[in-house]
């Protein structure tokens, strides 16, 4: 597809969703591009730029932080949320590690609480090379994003609420 074509079918999608909340009564949120789309956009500027072009000024995207989503989002003036993952490992560049078939983590409850809990306190994770890595989300507000069709799914939801309730109660009284 061409930067015209990419930019012209997020309006398109995006349109398509906010006649669908209007109908209902809600405001559109937040843009997140899915799967290979993603990818490419913090591999590709011109693909992340044709992209963002598509979404309306003012409406927030959730991206990973320290890519071409952040700096792209920042040069249009759309507001950015910082994605951490609960259920997709790193590489040691702090990209994703995208399989082809989702794996389970090997001990799933330990193993998903520890990957979670380290994003949501300190801002790092273990990559899949074993070096400690430390996310660029520095002062954004974070988004964390579980996959629906993980092995596993349930439980790593369950983790993340319970490490996100605990973090929320510690650092804002909630």
């Amino acid at each position: 597809m061409s930067p015209e074509e990419l930019t012209a079918m997020t309006r398109y999608q995006v349109g398509a969703l906010k006649a669908f909340l209007d109908a209902e009564g809600m405001p559109l949120h937040h843009v997140k591009p899915h799967g290979v789309l993603y990818g490419m956009m913090y591999r590709d500027k011109e693909v992340c730029r044709a992209v963002y072009e598509g979404v309306p000024k003012g409406i927030t995207v959730f991206g990973l932080a320290g890519t071409l989503h952040e700096e792209i989002a920042k040069e249009l003036g759309l507001p950015f949320v910082a994605e951490l993952y609960g259920d997709v490992k790193y590489s040691k560049d702090g990209t994703l590690v995208i399989d082809r078939k989702k794996k389970q983590f090997q001990t799933l409850a330990e193993e998903a609480q520890a990957h979670i809990k380290s994003q949501v306190e300190n801002g790092s994770v273990t990559a899949v090379t074993g070096e400690d890595v430390q996310l660029p989300i520095g002062d954004h507000q974070v988004s964390l994003c579980c996959h629906s069709d993980s092995p596993g799914a349930i439980e790593i939801v369950t983790a993340a609420r319970l490490i996100i309730d605990q973090f929320n109660k510690k650092h804002f009284s909630l």
